[in-house]
């Protein structure tokens, strides 16, 4: 029984370093650089080959396995060796990744790591008695949860990683193409189908068809819109108002005009998102900005040259 609840114990800790990898993922790869890897294609490779081997060992250490238990020995003095070496080269302080974001280079990670080594080449050695069937409950309780506890970390890892990379990609924008729709610019009589409330500013027309599981899809998106006290929004269905989809040659659904209150053509396209909807009403609203400061205002005055 003590040998299981030391393969057991062992095997979490090689789970909870693979998992605090995963949990900070670009911080982890980044601290390889000091150990001389210096290309990130390097250090990715390194920190998953890391995380996986740690990994699968400390499922087979927690399952009982002796050829795990000797090899994750092996791996904590590799470990152990690369610190040794970032310590003989002055790295002392510099992040090393071995536990998580937060684990530096110092003589205590070093000694740890050596021990670490010294508990999983003992593990085979640790007398075992026949288990009773509760203890084997027991042993495969603690595998399962420990299972269960890295497939949450791989998770967590894996929506951070998600996260991160849309953070990175450029805002969504909607598909504006000349030709399609309305030219920009131009002023359509489609306004006069709106009733603005006084505080509006724009005016949103959006094309939809009921055969669209797109345009289903975006109805909340609309809807939110609709509550805008700077928008007036309507909606034009493809069969109920066919004239005005021919008469401004709407290409398809889902489509939107953000128009003035005069009827200008601020912007229009196709969109497929809440993000694109909302770009295309923000860059409405730019243009008609620029538009005004464009203009002179009505008391500036004109300087007549001087005559000698």
């Amino acid at each position: 029984m003590l040998a299981t609840i030391a393969d057991v114990a062992l095997g979490l800790v090689l789970l909870g370093s693979a998992g605090a990898k995963l949990a900070a993922p670009a911080r982890t790869r980044a601290a390889l650089a000091t150990f001389g890897l210096r290309a990130p294609r390097a250090r990715s490779l390194a920190w998953g080959a890391a995380v996986a081997a740690e990994a699968l060992l400390g499922v087979g250490v927690a399952a009982g396995i002796d050829a795990a238990a000797w090899a994750a020995a092996g791996l904590m003095l590799a470990f152990a060796a690369l610190l040794a070496r970032a310590l003989r080269a002055g790295k002392a302080g510099q992040p090393c990744g071995c536990l998580g974001a937060r684990s530096r280079v110092t003589r205590g990670a070093l000694a740890r790591t050596l021990a670490l080594a010294a508990a999983y080449a003992a593990l085979p050695l640790v007398p075992d008695t026949d288990p009773s069937t509760d203890a084997w409950l027991a042993a495969g309780l603690g595998v399962a949860l420990a299972a269960i506890a890295a497939l949450a970390l791989l998770l967590l890892a894996l929506a951070r990683e998600v996260g991160e990379l849309r953070r990175a990609l450029p805002p969504q924008l909607p598909l504006e193409i000349d030709g399609e729709g309305p030219a920009r610019g131009s002023r359509v009589a489609l306004i006069e189908r709106f009733v603005p409330q006084p505080s509006a500013r724009h005016a949103l027309a959006v094309f939809s068809s009921e055969g669209c599981p797109m345009c289903q899809a975006l109805e909340p998106a609309v809807a939110a819109l609709r509550r805008d006290p700077l928008l007036a929004v309507e909606v034009f269905d493809e069969v109920e108002d066919q004239a005005v989809w021919r008469a401004l040659a709407i290409p398809g659904s889902p489509y939107a005009l953000v128009l003035s209150l005069d009827g200008t053509v601020l912007a229009q396209g196709t969109f497929n998102s809440a993000r694109q909807l909302e770009a295309l009403v923000a860059t409405g609203e730019a243009r008609q900005r620029e538009e005004r400061e464009r203009e002179p205002g009505p008391d500036a005055e004109r300087r007549e040259p001087a005559h000698a």
